[in-house]
């Protein structure tokens, strides 16, 4: 049955058609064998290269971008049950792209304790240091960046087909990613029925913002960020910050989470969280990760204030302790879920 599955996705062809989510057409086509993959694409040429099974649960599906030309996997975790459409949580990873060991798989249980719900999960492999934004330009280190219309209009109908989806997407993402989600749901309204981010900075455009972005693209990353939206003070900044644009995030469920950077119960040498084991690891988590937190928990505070001043509804969780780290993560996902998973049928 495996093979039979990776053979029909393989022989996807480059036809360009609409087939309708969550059709009559089969609920579960890649365990099936009947792929709805053969006759789509994206409408910019954008399709399947190929995929993998790595068990009855979990797959890999290589998709050629038109707008980047290169293939990025996505990696998939099917629902609990398959025998009826089911949504589609995007869970995007931090600044490293998922192309490191920081990721929620790795760093994490979320997989886990999303094992027994009826969600697909997928989370893309690419796009480190990006901020999975559109860039202005080539980067001669990171090369080129059209993530934005990646998540948005390459990957949702393929995915959609790939999986027999049922039309209901969700988005979260941690750090420069907590960025992404909120200028992805404002780039497209009513895409996304919820939202989660943790631990993000959703100002760009102010001078602390920007400042932000530029240490995470430009000394962490290697890249040059006037080629993301240009040079300080272009008006691309203020164009693609989310709290600018706040009001677009009207009509969908959020969920914003920060600690303040002071050191909280995952902060000790015990924890099996940390990014590095031993006193080193633990100092840089306290340190680096305490100021990044603080900064990003300025941030949200300020995206708490202007959703308040526009009156929109928002679950916030502001902890009292925590540093910028993936032990909170965990917490603050698995706090989350009630919230996000409702307006997807969950």
């Amino acid at each position: 049955m495996v093979r039979v599955a990776i053979g029909a996705i393989a022989a996807l062809i480059s036809t360009s058609v609409a087939i309708p989510v969550g059709s009559a057409a089969p609920v579960d086509p890649i365990v099936t064998g009947n792929s709805l993959l053969h006759a789509v694409t994206a409408p910019n040429g954008s399709y399947v290269e190929k995929a993998t099974l790595e068990d009855d649960r979990h797959l890999t599906i290589y998709v050629h971008s038109a707008s980047m030309n290169k293939t990025v996997p996505l990696q998939v975790q099917r629902p609990a049950d398959t025998s009826v459409p089911r949504p589609v949580l995007y869970l995007l990873n931090g600044a490293g792209g998922g192309e490191d060991s920081a990721t929620w798989e790795a760093k994490s249980d979320a997989l886990e304790f999303l094992a027994d719900k009826n969600v697909n999960v997928v989370s893309p492999v690419g796009g480190k240091w990006s901020y999975y934004a559109d860039w202005r330009a080539p980067d001669p280190e990171l090369g080129v960046n059209k993530w934005q219309t990646f998540l948005l209009d390459e990957i949702p109908p393929l995915v959609d087909a790939a999986l027999g989806s049922s039309g209901l997407n969700a988005l979260a993402g941690i750090s420069t990613s907590g960025t992404t989600v909120l200028a992805l749901a404002e780039a497209r309204p009513g895409m996304y029925k919820s939202v989660a981010a943790y631990s993000g900075c959703a100002q760009i455009s102010d001078p602390i913002g920007y400042q932000f972005v530029k240490v995470t693209v430009n000394v962490w990353g290697g890249g040059n960020v006037d080629n993301m939206y240009g040079p300080q003070g272009d008006p691309m900044w203020a164009e693609h910050d989310p709290v600018l644009h706040a009001e677009k995030l009207r009509g969908t469920t959020l969920y914003v989470s920060s600690g303040n950077g002071l050191p909280g119960s995952h902060d000790t040498l015990t924890d099996s969280h940390l990014q590095a084991q031993g006193p080193g690891g633990l100092a840089n988590q306290m340190v680096v990760g305490g100021a990044i937190e603080v900064g990003t928990n300025f941030c949200s505070h300020n995206l708490a204030n202007k959703l308040s001043e526009l009156q929109i509804p928002a679950t916030f969780n502001f902890r009292p302790n925590g540093t910028h780290s993936w032990g909170y993560w965990e917490d603050d996902f698995k706090a989350s879920w009630p919230v996000i998973a409702p307006p997807i049928g969950l």
